[in-house]
């Protein structure tokens, strides 16, 4: 039982990658190409400023008079010479490709997987969520990144397809392996939240995830229309205090 509260958070997110994925099936078809482009364009515009907004927890580290946005742009360059010579976007294809002929899985499976368990994987609220979870059993983090990830996987699934819902398995693996191993990691992560460490993971998970939004507003271009459409994200403005309204209601 002290398993299953744990990780109750993790299981919630799965539920929802998977619903959403599901959802985004079922009215990708339905939905025009002209639409689909839309709303990944709509989804790297969010993409962006959830990236943005982790970037920013570099300003709050400082190593000596080195500042945190500095050694990210160390970090990061380390990074990529390690994971260029280890191949890692390379497995990454490797592993969505083997995914994708398992289960026969068609169209766009091996970027759906890729962008989906980056954008699910790749931020503080993984980090935090897991960590509050598996110390405390509270899984009011992770609540709140499953409505995230659920919306995201929904609008992801209608462009990329299946591939999207097999995030669920790196989020299974990886927010309840955190959990899971959240009393060991107490001793040296005391607060979280505001841990240096923490925060540099955060800013540079948070510089890859504008990465993505980057990917995810180009694959929403067309050749023939490069714009982003804001135009049609006009009526937002009307639904947006419409459905805060909504949502207050509960």
């Amino acid at each position: 039982m002290n398993l299953l509260a744990q990780t109750s958070g993790t299981l919630a997110n799965v539920a929802a990658v998977l619903l959403g994925t599901a959802l985004g099936l079922a009215l990708g078809g339905r939905l025009s190409e002209k639409t689909q482009r839309t709303l990944l364009q709509t989804l790297g515009l969010v993409t962006l400023y959830i990236g943005l907004g982790m970037a920013s927890d570099l300003g709050k580290v400082k190593a000596g008079v080195v500042p945190g946005v500095i050694l990210a742009l160390v970090t990061l360059a380390l990074g990529a010479i390690i994971g260029e010579a280890l191949g890692v976007e390379e497995r990454l294809a490797d592993l969505g490709e083997n995914l994708k002929k398992r289960f026969r899985g068609g169209g766009r499976f091996t970027e759906g997987f890729v962008a989906a368990s980056l954008l699910f994987c790749v931020g503080p609220m993984t980090i935090i969520g897991s960590l509050q979870n598996g110390l405390t059993l509270d899984p009011q983090t992770l609540l709140v990144k499953s409505t995230l990830d659920g919306i995201a996987s929904l609008a992801l699934a209608g462009v990329y397809g299946i591939g999207v819902g097999f995030s669920a398995l790196v989020i299974l693996l990886l927010q309840g392996g955190i959990s899971l191993a959240a009393g060991g990691l107490a001793a040296s992560l005391p607060d979280p939240a505001s841990n240096p460490y923490i925060l540099m993971v955060s800013g540079a998970g948070g510089l890859i995830i504008v990465g993505i939004s980057v990917n995810l507003l180009l694959a929403g271009l067309a050749l023939e229309d490069r714009r982003v459409r804001v135009g049609s994200m006009l009526p937002a403005l009307l639904v947006a205090p419409l459905a805060l309204w909504i949502v207050s209601l509960f």
